[in-house]
């Protein structure tokens, strides 16, 4: 199956490739950058959605490589869940030991809420980096996708594959998660104003691949034409690959992942997946820096900015879809 960039109405952002990404750990727990070049230089917390996902991992590495340039230090942390009631004490943590900048992908839209706020008051510049809080006006700058495109460029790429129409189902994280909850609300609202499909809806998997994965056989059961899935992160696009095949559906059902971690890509490449819509963690990243860093010496910053994606199909991920792959490590 083909995707043309140009008939999805997407705007094909390539990932930010021109950092110098030295020095970025794997993702895991604590780690320190090696930019630690300049007594008295600013010290960056960065606080992972989760730890070990590929997605914070290039994220990291933005951050590193900006902060580098920067003169300044980074310590990074990241939950083993994408989970607020797991996050808060880490990010109540990082406020104690006082950093002078701390960019944080919150867990939850108002759990999380609180605990930032609170970081701001301390004097800790907070930008928010792909999640948001319900009032994130403490923040100096909120950084994100455009995820209600990527939701819609979602659909789009369902639609072209199926014109004829048909069912359509979407597997999510959980609500309450600002960025994937945009990213369904646009892939829904484009469903419905099309001629000939049928939204199922969505279900969560909280961010567990044989969760998705179980939502997928349980619903192809019930439903044995859907002809389109919308898995909205990483682990929910590789639990519906396997639901996918373990139904024997691989030549009726198009999958369309957001994220594109290397297990999905090589998914792509198998053919498991169709398509994959691609963020642009490394540029959020270095954009979170470059705002911190302005705040804290009393620039202008702006309060929101939008990132784009790229949409990644068999024919172009060894080509300019390549540097939109999320790395592993740096």
């Amino acid at each position: 199956m083909k995707w043309n960039k140009k008939a999805l109405g997407v705007v094909a952002l390539t990932a930010a490739a021109g950092f110098a990404l030295a020095g970025c750990s794997s993702g895991g727990g604590d780690s320190s950058s090696s930019t630690d070049n300049a007594s008295g230089g600013y010290k960056i917390a960065f606080v992972q959605g989760v730890a070990g996902d590929e997605f914070y991992i290039s994220m990291q590495c933005g951050i590193e490589a900006a902060a580098k340039e920067a003169g300044a230090t980074v310590t990074t942390q990241g939950p083993e869940k994408f989970d607020p009631t797991l996050q808060k004490p880490i990010v109540d943590s990082v406020v104690a030991s006082k950093p002078d900048a701390l960019l944080v992908a919150p867990t939850d839209v108002t759990a999380m809420e609180a605990p930032l706020k609170a970081a701001a008051d301390a004097g800790i510049k907070v930008v928010l980096v792909d999640t948001t809080v319900d009032d994130p006006s403490f923040a100096v700058s909120a950084i994100a996708s455009d995820n209600v495109g990527g939701g819609k460029a979602a659909f789009e790429a369902i639609q072209q594959a199926h014109p004829d129409g048909g069912k359509v189902l979407v597997v999510s994280v959980d609500p309450g998660i600002s960025t994937t909850d945009a990213r369904v609300e646009g892939f829904q609202k484009a469903a419905e104003a099309a001629d000939g499909f049928d939204y199922l809806g969505v279900q969560y998997s909280h961010n567990e691949p044989a969760t998705a994965a179980e939502i997928v056989t349980a619903a192809l059961q019930k439903d044995p034409d859907i002809v389109g899935i919308f898995a909205a992160n990483l682990f929910a696009a590789e639990g519906t690959a396997t639901g996918v095949q373990q139904a024997g559906k691989q030549d009726q059902v198009t999958i369309v992942g957001f994220d594109a971690g290397p297990a999905q890509v090589e998914q792509l490449k198998a053919g498991t997946v169709q398509a994959l819509v691609a963020q642009e963690p490394a540029t959020i990243g270095q954009d979170g820096v470059e705002q911190a860093i302005a705040a804290l010496k009393g620039d202008p910053t702006e309060a929101e900015i939008q990132t784009g994606f790229t949409i990644l199909t068999k024919d172009n991920i060894d080509g300019d879809g390549a540097d939109a792959v999320y790395k592993s490590s740096c």
